[in-house]
C-alpha cells in the first residue's frame, strides 16, 4: 500500500489552467509551482519548482488536442514526481483521450486505449481521477484504481434551472443521438422524470444518404438531446434537425460532458437547429471558438470533493448521495 503524507499538492499542465485553478481555489489551496514548456525542437521540458516528496500529489491534465502534446505532458510530470520521491500520484483527468479506440473494430487496429492506460502506470501513476469514459469497461484496462466519476448529476443540476427544462416538464423529452447513448439518455430522462426516445439512423442501400426514424413520440415536444462528448458535431446535428423535420418536435436543446469540438464543429453548431448547448469544462476551449449557443458548466466542485476524499480515503460515492 502507497503512503502518503498529510500534504497535498495540486499541479496542472497546459491542457486546462482554468480548470485547474477553480479546483485549486473550491480546495482553498493555490496550484503548487511547476514550469511545463518545450525545447526548441518541441520536445517537452517539465521543471518541478519546489518539494514533493512524501507528499500526496494531484496532477490536473486533460488529454485534448493537442492530445499527444498534453498526453506526454501527464506522463512526464508524473515521471518527474515519482523520481522526486512522492508519496502518492493521482493523475486527474477531466478528459481521457484516445478512449475510442477500446476495441479492434477491424482487422490489424491498436486498441489505443489500453496502451495509454499501459503508460500512465508505467510512468508512475498511482491513481486516476476521470470523468465519463467513453466506455465505462475503460476502467478495466487499468492496472491501477480508476476513480469514474459521472456528468449526467452535474448537467442536471444546470438543466433543471433553465426555463426549457423547468416549464412544463410534460412537454419534455430526453433523445439519444444514437443507439450509443441510450444508456446515458435514460439516466438523463429518469432524473428529469420525463420520457425517452432514440434517433435511430440507417443507410438503406449503398451511396445512399442516410435515414433518420425516431423511436418514440417526440411530436410537438421539446427535445434535449444527450451525448458523452461532441467531436465534430455531425451525429448531433443531424439528429436535432431530424427531430424537428421528422419528428414534429417543437424545440432542441443539446448537452454532454466533453465538448471535443474538432474540425467544422462550432460552425455546425452555430447554423443547427438547437437553441443551446450545454457541456461540461473538462475541455478548455481557446477564446476564439466562442459560440453563443454553448452555456459552459464548471466541475471543478466534483472534482475539488473527489480530491478531498481521495485525499482522506473516503468513498467518492458519497459525492452522489
Amino acid at each position: 500500500m502507497t503512503l502518503h503524507a498529510n500534504t497535498i499538492k495540486l499541479f496542472a499542465g497546459n491542457s486546462c489552467p482554468s480548470l485547474a485553478k477553480a479546483i485549486a481555489i473550491k480546495l482553498k489551496t493555490d496550484l503548487s509551482d511547476c514550469l511545463v514548456s518545450k525545447f526548441s525542437d518541441g520536445e517537452i521540458n517539465v521543471n518541478i519548482l519546489e518539494t514533493v516528496r512524501g507528499c500526496d500529489v494531484f496532477v490536473i491534465q486533460s488529454t485534448s488536442q493537442p492530445v499527444n502534446d498534453h498526453l506526454m505532458e501527464l506522463l512526464i510530470m508524473i515521471d518527474a514526481f515519482r523520481r522526486a520521491s512522492a508519496g502518492r500520484i493521482t493523475a486527474v483527468m477531466p478528459y481521457f483521450g484516445y478512449a475510442r479506440q477500446d476495441r479492434k473494430a477491424q482487422a490489424r487496429d491498436p486498441i489505443t486505449a489500453k496502451l495509454v492506460a499501459d503508460l500512465l502506470t508505467s510512468a508512475g501513476a498511482d491513481r486516476v481521477l476521470t470523468m465519463d469514459l467513453h466506455a465505462p469497461q475503460l476502467q478495466g484496462f487499468f492496472d491501477i484504481p480508476v476513480d469514474h466519476l459521472f456528468g449526467i448529476p452535474v448537467l442536471v443540476k444546470a438543466l433543471q434551472k433553465d426555463p426549457f427544462i423547468k416549464n412544463n416538464p410534460a412537454e419534455l423529452a430526453v433523445v439519444s443521438p444514437d443507439v450509443g447513448s441510450v444508456a446515458r439518455a435514460r439516466e438523463m430522462a429518469k432524473r428529469l422524470n420525463v420520457s425517452l426516445a432514440i434517433v435511430d439512423k440507417r443507410r438503406q442501400k449503398a451511396n445512399e444518404s442516410e435515414v433518420m426514424n425516431i423511436v418514440g413520440d417526440v411530436k410537438g415536444k421539446r427535445c434535449l438531446l444527450v451525448d458523452d462528448m461532441i467531436d465534430t458535431a455531425g451525429t448531433i446535428v443531424k439528429a436535432a434537425k431530424a427531430l424537428i423535420e421528422v419528428g414534429g418536435a417543437t424545440a432542441v436543446y443539446g448537452c454532454c460532458t466533453h465538448p471535443v469540438l474538432s474540425g467544422e464543429a462550432i460552425e455546425r453548431l452555430r447554423a443547427s437547429v438547437m437553441e443551446k448547448i450545454f457541456v461540461l469544462n473538462t475541455i478548455e476551449q481557446p477564446l476564439n471558438s466562442a459560440l453563443d449557443k454553448i452555456v459552459e458548466i464548471s466541475v471543478a466542485p466534483i472534482f475539488a470533493a473527489a480530491i478531498e476524499s481521495i485525499f482522506a480515503d473516503l468513498p467518492l460515492s458519497r459525492l452522489y448521495e
